[in-house]
């Protein structure tokens, strides 16, 4: 069944190259979700709370999936899913990781802390094409995503 939904899609990676290059990808898979990126897992928090820049609920609307780098300063992506699957309000979100990591331990560890999958970022624009046009089939056609009915 296809979703016809459209989910606000969250990514928090801290490279700017990775976050110009997903949404080029993703514009060029015509993903009309709406797609917002935050710098780190301390911004990803502060946007799942609706803390500080993302106070306001029309600014900040819950997302639908979140993509997540395990990589980053700050708040790694380790840290933020753990708080994310350990809240009641926010472990119904679906949350991919996807990072540069091929470690079997980054992959072991983020599932046993709750992660929906694991995909290994591309390293060519043509593959990351690729794996958009692939997540958007996963997410936004196959799977049934839960209804926010915690805004």
């Amino acid at each position: 069944m296809k979703n016809t939904r459209k989910v606000t899609i969250l990514i928090a990676d801290d490279d700017e190259d990775d976050r110009l290059m997903t949404k080029e990808a993703f514009d060029e898979v015509r993903i009309l979700n709406e797609i917002v990126f935050v710098k780190d897992g301390v911004e990803l928090l502060d946007y799942l709370y609706r803390r500080g820049d993302f106070a306001d609920p029309d600014d900040s609307p819950r997302p639908g999936l979140i993509l997540l780098d395990l990589n980053m300063p700050r708040m790694d992506g380790r840290e933020a899913l753990t708080m994310i699957k350990k809240d009641a309000n926010l472990r119904s979100i679906p949350v991919t990781i996807f990072t540069t990591s091929k470690a079997e331990e980054d992959v072991v560890r983020s599932y046993n802390l709750g992660v929906n999958c694991f995909i290994t970022k591309p390293v060519t624009y043509a593959g990351l094409v690729e794996v958009v046009k692939q997540l958007n089939s996963f997410w936004f056609e196959l799977v049934e995503l839960p209804i926010d009915t915690n805004c």
